[in-house]
């Protein structure tokens, strides 16, 4: 039986050790997915596709990829549509599929994957920021995990910031050396670069502040409408539906709809199908356990994963700024995770001490369940526990007789 017990045990922490990782998994997970859209996005807006025209088949794949999911797997337990739920859902696809991704398409193209990522990385600050602002977050400086989630929120904008303003020397990694002497010619590169530099970092900045309302909204609309499969289904569907007439409106030109068996497709299936349907649907699991703040507390690490595979395919430079501002943003990254893990232990040691559910309410004369005040409930915790100490009392003045009956035999 002991054995039993300690196996059952073992099991049970294992099981309870994947639990917890598993969200870290996700969002770790999701990063190389984000990564890998930014690059292969990059190499097709170069060859000339519109980022109106790449949203639209973008989203019209996530819809694609998900919806048969959605009507399969939550057709019984998906909640009743309301107007407030539709509205909600209708600026989130304006925020998602719409201005975030338009203006960070945007600022992309005039930019390049690893600024845009480091542009990114004033997620983190902006979805706290805007968490404290609708009480999402509660901030209290006298506690450590509260001083860690600030401290590493601006850790991890001055990393970012540090990457964006400062360059220094180029580092030649080892595996670059070959892709460098035939790339493109740096003067070049440098020039193309420098080109509306500003516009795509205000571009930038305006996908970042949209992505952290999304955010934030998308933690209040899963408590209204706890479906994440059809959630995402109906944002990436009102999303194609607004990008379409953002796009007629923007687009004049028929041909810009065109597309083929090339990079083109590849961009659109591969952001539709992994940074569009499969992440909204993990993102919206994380949000709901962990938080907003959590997930986007991972972005950081898309941005040194671009620049590794920039490096590789686009032949980018990796300066030290950049090697520099890494260290500081895993640095802050890290300290809001374990400012998250403190809470998270909190919150978990709060709900084991609250009292039992059936002394939250009483019954009136005619039978029915009535909530207790404060008053009531404090009443009621002190009677529950006079009682306890009744009980107990009672127990041993009964149990005294007995002992004593067996210690005489």
């Amino acid at each position: 039986m002991a054995v039993a017990r300690d196996v059952g045990a073992g099991a049970g922490a294992g099981e309870s050790l994947m639990q917890r990782c598993k969200p870290y998994v996700a969002m770790v997970s999701l990063q190389f997915g984000y990564a890998g859209m930014n690059v292969i996005t990059k190499v097709s807006l170069n060859h000339g596709m519109s980022h109106y025209v790449l949203v639209v088949y973008r989203h019209a794949f996530a819809t694609l990829s998900i919806a048969p999911f959605a009507l399969a797997l939550e057709r019984k337990v998906r909640p009743r549509m309301t107007p407030w739920v539709f509205l909600q859902i209708f600026v989130l696809a304006l925020l998602g599929p719409v201005i975030d991704q338009n203006f960070y398409y945007a600022g992309l193209k005039f930019t390049s994957p690893t600024f845009s990522c480091a542009m990114s990385n004033m997620l983190p600050a902006m979805t706290f920021i805007l968490a404290v602002l609708f009480r999402m977050e509660k901030v209290d400086l006298k506690k450590a995990r509260c001083v860690a989630k600030v401290v590493g929120t601006l850790v991890t904008v001055a990393g970012a910031m540090l990457m964006t303003l400062y360059k220094g020397r180029a580092v030649e990694m080892v595996w670059t050396r070959h892709v460098h002497l035939h790339g493109p010619n740096p003067a070049t590169a440098a020039a193309a670069a420098d080109k509306d530099w500003l516009t795509g970092s205000i571009f930038l900045i305006i996908a970042t502040l949209a992505w952290a309302s999304l955010f934030i909204l998308q933690a209040a609309t899963l408590k209204r409408y706890d479906a994440p499969l059809t959630l995402t289904t109906l944002i990436c569907f009102v999303g194609t539906l607004q990008a379409i007439v953002v796009t007629f409106v923007m687009e004049r030109d028929a041909s810009v709809w065109r597309i083929g068996f090339d990079m083109n497709l590849l961009a659109a299936a591969y952001a539709g199908i992994v940074t569009s349907s499969i992440a909204y649907y993990v993102q919206g699991l994380v949000i709901q356990s962990r938080g907003p703040v959590f997930a986007s507390a991972f972005s950081p690490l898309m941005m040194i994963i671009v620049a590794i595979m920039g490096s590789f395919i686009l032949a980018e430079n990796i300066y030290l700024g950049g090697i520099l501002g890494s260290v500081l943003i895993v640095a802050g990254l890290y300290s809001v995770l374990w400012g998250k893990h403190k809470e998270n232990l909190e919150k978990e040691e709060a709900a084991a001490m609250e009292i039992p559910v059936a002394i939250k309410g009483g019954v009136d004369g005619d039978g029915r369940m009535v909530e207790l005040d404060e008053v009531q409930l404090e009443k009621a915790q002190a009677n529950a526990k006079q009682q306890a100490a009744a009980v107990a009392v009672t127990v041993a003045a009964e149990e005294a007789p007995r002992m004593q009956g067996k210690d005489e035999a």
